[in-house]
């Protein structure tokens, strides 16, 4: 199966996300809810701004750090932010506290998962002269 997020879509989420990882926790006054509550999200939030800069994708400032790489760090991160209220202990705080945690966790993990894993690099538009030279994308 064909992964179906692109890189460069992927790279377009990536720092809006990491910013709303970073401030949301105190927006929405989570810090009721523990320092886990408030800490794991913004800690994750700063991982993924920070390895956006440096994958080799579209929007990055140095191309560092491999997109399958990135890609995984995006998977455990994710699974740490979804089980974050379990693990940490600030489950029984209200669904207020545990619901973000866990839905941001799961997409971030589904990103990771489910965006292909090779940099965008853009169709080529060729002539193939075993049709007729029609023109075909690859």
């Amino acid at each position: 199966m064909r992964r179906p997020i692109s890189s460069r879509a992927h790279a377009l989420l990536d720092y809006p996300l990491g910013v709303v990882l970073v401030v949301a926790p105190f927006l929405f006054g989570l810090d009721d809810a523990g320092e886990a509550a408030v800490a794991v999200p913004v800690a994750i939030g700063a991982l993924v701004l920070l390895q956006s800069l440096v994958t080799d994708y579209e929007y990055s400032v140095e191309n560092a750090l491999p997109l399958p790489v990135h890609l995984a760090v995006d998977v455990v991160a994710g699974a740490l932010l979804a089980l974050s209220p379990w693990l940490f202990g600030f489950a029984d705080e209200g669904v207020g506290a545990w619901l973000p945690h866990l839905l941001v966790g799961l997409g971030l993990l589904a990103a990771g998962l489910l965006t292909r894993s090779t940099r965008e690099r853009g169709a080529v538009v060729t002539r193939d002269l075993r049709h007729h030279g029609s023109p075909r994308t690859g």
